[in-house]
């Protein structure tokens, strides 16, 4: 937690055109799981770790204000607290760290797809491609950042590096008519007590997620008829005053380690595989969270730095200001633009 505090201050500072603080309201019910102490209590331990700053400090919401978040179902409802976190639109945080990558001389392909990696003297000879052409080039160390795929990158690196056992969990996600003006609330499903949000996004409202085991094609991955269903029924059981009218549907995917517990229960932590631990020159990464993307590439380059040659360094990414893509450039314009 320490350490995802300490990567949102750095997105912040560096990024705020496109990571900004948010209002998150956790009401609690009397068929809430945790009572209204505990969860103070696990505040107040998010606000120490934040250092007691404004950004995680938090407050319980006064019950004549009740009436004014967003339709929320007061029925025996006990308290309501507000503290804030961080919110961003993911592709676009992607495609600024790719632009800022760039300007500091990194190569990029995209789309393109790893065909085979094969151990050799200087390092890995590579082999990729898109549809168009089929390249290769031969590199001092390999990084499989493959997400959902990783397992999949893993087996086209010859020999087979040492990996771990994971799940990949599917989560659906729904975009629904209307908006909310108060911000971004976190709550339990009243069906069977999973966390759910319910948030602003786009003009329109986003409401997640699902948690179910996914055993196909990545790409693959859908909405299910049930898993609708369920999130269009916590959504009026949380707004009574509203209906679910869903505009879109869509899924991801998280990767977790493999174990026999619920998905909710197991750690969100980064977890890296290296094909030797004495002298490494291939990293695999599993699971993590895009908020501490920067902390775990420093933590992979510290492993992979004693293969590398010596190099000057070209900035910290720490203080470094984040560079919007050309793309998300001109959709902000034509925005302002009024088009």
């Amino acid at each position: 937690m320490r350490e995802s505090l300490t990567e949102r201050a750095n997105l912040l500072r560096n990024a705020p055109d496109l990571v900004r603080l948010v209002p998150f309201h956790i009401p609690i019910y009397r068929s809430t799981r945790r009572r209204p102490w505990q969860i103070r209590a696990g505040l107040s331990l998010y606000a120490l770790l934040g250092n007691l700053g404004r950004e995680a400090r938090f407050r319980s919401v006064p019950r004549a204000q009740w009436q004014d978040l967003d339709g929320l179902d007061t029925r025996d409802l006990q308290a309501v607290f507000r503290y804030h976190d961080a919110q961003t639109d993911d592709a676009q945080l992607v495609r600024a760290v790719a632009s800022s990558a760039e300007l500091l001389g990194a190569r990029i392909e995209s789309p393109a797809r790893l065909i085979r990696a094969r151990r050799v003297e200087q390092g890995w000879s590579v082999e990729y491609g898109n549809e168009q052409r089929s390249m290769s080039l031969v590199a001092r160390t390999l990084v499989n950042a493959g997400g959902p795929w990783v397992q999949l990158v893993r087996e086209r690196i010859d020999p087979k590096p040492p990996g771990l056992e994971i799940d990949l969990i599917g989560g659906t996600h729904l975009e629904l008519e209307g908006r909310l003006e108060r911000g971004i609330y976190y709550s339990e499903s009243r069906r069977d007590g999973r966390a759910l949000f319910f948030m602003p996004w786009k003009q329109r409202i986003l409401v997640g997620t699902t948690e179910i085991a996914w055993r196909g094609d990545p790409r693959l991955v859908r909405p299910l008829p049930e898993e609708i269903e369920y999130l269009s029924e916590a959504f009026e059981r949380q707004f009574p005053s509203r209906k679910a009218r869903v505009l879109e549907a869509w899924a991801g995917l998280r990767v977790l380690p493999h174990a026999a517990k619920s998905a909710f229960h197991r750690s969100r932590e980064t977890q890296l595989c290296v094909d030797s631990a004495e002298a490494p020159r291939m990293v695999a990464i599993y699971g993590g969270k895009l908020t501490t993307y920067r902390s775990t590439a420093e933590r992979v380059i510290a492993l992979l730095t004693p293969g590398l040659p010596p190099a000057a360094r070209k900035a910290d990414t720490a203080t470094l200001a984040m560079t919007r893509s050309p793309l998300d450039e001109r959709e902000a314009r034509s925005l302002s633009a009024g088009n």
